[in-house]
């Protein structure tokens, strides 16, 4: 049955992986006459919801929608805007309004426990959500391994966005099966090798909650030499230091009223409550539509009580709670042999495991292992507001398609949805700093806004680097919203890696980097951007021109010889020189690194700190090179920052004359003399700004309103 609305939505087709020894063909692929739960690989992935929006990405990653009902009807003018800038004009997006909830939970566990029939419905099956839409070409295998609960819905609020980018198939295992855990973990292993041989280029992602977790860890284990990559959340290897341990021997012998109560599990699948509410507001929703949503959400807890208690009746519960104990003693014991590459998702209020001490073990333990931290949410992540697995996947950078990852070209757009949740984070920055924007168009006219710069790439931003980098949010933000453009920027690895771990932060910090499209800086990694078109953003000072020393504010501090000319007159980018000022008007560095330098403890953990991640510049003289560190800055009260990019230099046709060392090395300079200008000429621009400070600019939107654009200097 496939149906719209709030019903459940399968089609007819299982992809049937039973505990049954399969054809001698070993294919797992199955029969599409077989009628059952789910939807076949061979089948299309469709959805029937009107008005779908279909994402698309161009060549140089800029993001573009299309609605069905316009490519019928016209394309309005409304929908010829940025899709960016739409979105911030929503009080919700289109994106929340079409995400299930935990009423969809209930309301498909229902009809699936349902399906099964009064015989339990036989052994655990694979099936695949209609729900997931159209993939990417190339897509990945995700392979969904549900909690204790067994019904395999625990990503039902994540299904439309993940099968945008995954192949997904969904383990259900039925209320009366009674499969042990060694046989669950053959029954995974069957078919990922089974897909494995299939696709032997595409890699494999095992997602996992509680004791799913412990499942993938298992058939990790058992198959080293498979490309594997697991996303647990809140994994049950701690079962034996939670609370639910010494219930066991207890279920068997109390009365049924004394037993682990289904308020009790409520409790800790919904977490905080008041965070639940705040996740609302932050999404921009009314008082009212704050308080209508909350209704819904405990309506639906308190409505389909009987629908969990179908879902985990006394007996299988009991069944669950002793598998979870085997599971988790069967990982434990094998951690040590876990090679496959790890992204943990744990919670600070599980009320069901000690998940947030597991993470820490965990973390120690597997050795290519990320964490990430969620710090109030509860046991059931994926079934809360404010958690998008999506969104985490691309803040780790854990999505690839093939062997390796690829920076480039297994990177994902941020949806508008995503970009907006950004623009709020950087809300109080942006006001703060009220930047002004100026461009040079082809015939040298300087006009304010961002039209000079090319919409067609490769371009190539090369610019000043402002003090600790603060001008990077101000800057990507204004040229995605008004231009539609994506800068991808050239970063530190040490956003993306580590040699080991010490005392640099988590790489965690550094995700909202990822999802704009930050790429470590490298020549392979420069080129492919190029290739691909891609408008490109590479500081030549790097480090060292970010984190500068007292009085050099505005000096750029670049190597001598041209890093960037001739990859750009490879491709043919347009050079696009840029100056930032405003630094000054912010704060003061106090103490720099060569007064760090002369406190002997201060020194040695700078040094420390320098050996966690790779450097960028090891061969080259120490002017541009730059331990790790942060300068002391003693605050100002907030002025204002200017962007001002320069006309932009062709280099299509010039290959062969560059391929020249001079002649390159004359571009470069060129290059360096025109930040130069541009950083001159916003220092002389701005002394006659009228609202260059903080109160200036507020008293002009106190009248004018808080969302208008604050004038600027005349040009």
């Amino acid at each position: 049955m496939a149906a719209t609305g709030g019903c459940v939505a399968f089609s007819t087709v299982v992809r049937s992986c039973q505990l049954t020894p399969p054809p001698s063909s070993g294919n797992l692929r199955p029969n599409p006459s077989q009628r059952q739960f789910a939807v076949s690989s061979e089948s299309q992935f469709t959805t029937t919801v009107r008005g779908e929006t279909k994402r698309t990405f161009g060549e140089n990653g800029i993001f573009k929608e299309k609605h069905k009902e316009e490519a019928r009807e016209g394309v309005t003018k409304e929908r010829q805007k940025n899709p960016y800038e739409l979105e911030l004009e929503r009080n919700e997006s289109d994106e929340d309004r079409s995400r299930k909830n935990l009423k969809d939970y209930f309301e498909e566990s229902k009809d699936l426990i349902r399906s099964e029939g009064g015989g339990g419905g036989g052994p655990p099956r694979w099936f695949s959500p209609l729900d997931c839409g159209s993939r990417l070409d190339d897509s990945p295998l995700l392979l969904y391994l549900p909690g204790i609960d067994g019904v395999g819905l625990g990503l039902i609020m994540h299904h439309q966005s993940l099968g945008e980018i995954f192949d997904i198939w969904c383990l259900h295992i039925p209320v009366k099966d009674r499969t042990s855990f060694t046989d669950l973990v053959k029954l995974v292993e069957q078919t990922v090798r089974s897909e494995n041989c299939h696709s032997p280029n595409r890699p494999i992602y095992l997602v996992g909650e509680s004791l799913g977790a412990c499942l993938a860890l298992a058939v990790a284990v058992r198959n080293p030499d498979i490309d594997l990559s697991l996303i647990l959340a809140n994994p049950g290897t701690s079962f034996e230091k939670s609370q639910l341990q010494p219930l066991i021997p207890l279920l068997g012998i109390i009365p049924v009223q004394y037993q682990l109560s289904l308020s009790y599990m409520l409790s800790s699948m919904t977490g905080d409550p008041l965070r639940m509410a705040m996740d609302k507001v932050m999404k921009g929703l009314t008082l009212q539509q704050t308080a209508e949503g909350l209704l819904k959400d405990v309506a639906a807890m308190s409505s389909y009580v009987y629908v969990l208690a179908n879902i985990l009746p006394e007996d299988t519960l009991l069944w669950k709670l002793k598998m979870l104990k085997s599971a988790s003693a069967f990982a434990n014991s094998r951690l040590h042999a876990v090679k496959a590459q790890t992204l943990l998702l744990t919670s600070g209020r599980d009320q069901l495991l000690p998940s947030e001490d597991e993470g820490k073990r965990l973390h120690r333990a597997l050795p290519k292992c990320e964490i990430r931290r969620f710090n109030d949410n509860g046991h059931y992540l994926f079934l809360e507001d404010g958690v998008d697995l999506v969104t985490v996947i691309k803040g780790a950078s854990f999505y690839r398609r093939g062997k390796c990852r690829d920076y480039v070209f297994d990177y994902i757009p941020p949806t508008p949805s995503e970009f907006k949740n950004i623009c709020e984070s950087n809300r109080l920055f942006m006001r703060a700093t009220s930047p002004v924007m100026l461009s040079t168009l082809e015939d040298g006219k300087i006009v304010k806004g961002l039209a000079g710069i090319p919409s067609e790439g490769p371009v190539l931003f090369i610019g000043y680097h402002m003090l600790l980098g603060y001008e990077l949010v101000p800057m990507v933000m204004n040229i995605l919203l008004e231009r539609n453009i994506l800068m991808r920027g050239m970063a530190h690895p040490m956003m993306f890696m580590r040699k080991k771990e010490g005392n640099l932060p988590e790489l965690s910090s550094f995700d909202t980097y990822r999802i704009m499209g930050a790429v470590p800086v490298s020549g392979t990694n420069l080129y492919k951007l190029l290739s691909s078109k891609a408008h490109v953003l590479l500081y030549p000072g790097g480090l060292r021109e970010a984190c500068h020393r007292k009085g050099e504010q505005y000096k750029l501090i670049w190597p001598e010889q041209s890093e960037f000319v001739r990859m750009a007159a490879r491709f043919g980018a347009k050079i696009v020189p840029f100056g930032v000022a405003g630094e000054d008007d912010f704060g003061e560095i106090v103490f720099d690194y060569d007064d760090q330098m002369k406190i002997p403890f201060v020194k040695d953990f700078i040094k420390s700190l320098s050996e966690e991640a790779d450097t960028v510049r090891s061969g080259l003289n120490s002017e541009v090179n730059q331990d790790i560190h942060s300068p002391v800055v003693l605050p100002k009260f907030p002025g204002r920052f200017y962007y001002y990019f320069g006309k932009p230099i062709e280099t299509e046709g010039r290959m062969s004359e560059l391929r020249d060392r001079d002649n390159a090395h004359e571009l470069y300079m060129q290059v360096k003399l025109e930040v130069e200008k541009c950083l001159a000429f916003l220092q002389e621009k701005r002394e006659s700004d009228p609202y260059r400070n903080l109160l200036a600019r507020l008293a002009y939107q106190s009248t004018h309103g808080f969302d208008s654009e604050v004038p600027t200097f005349e040009l």
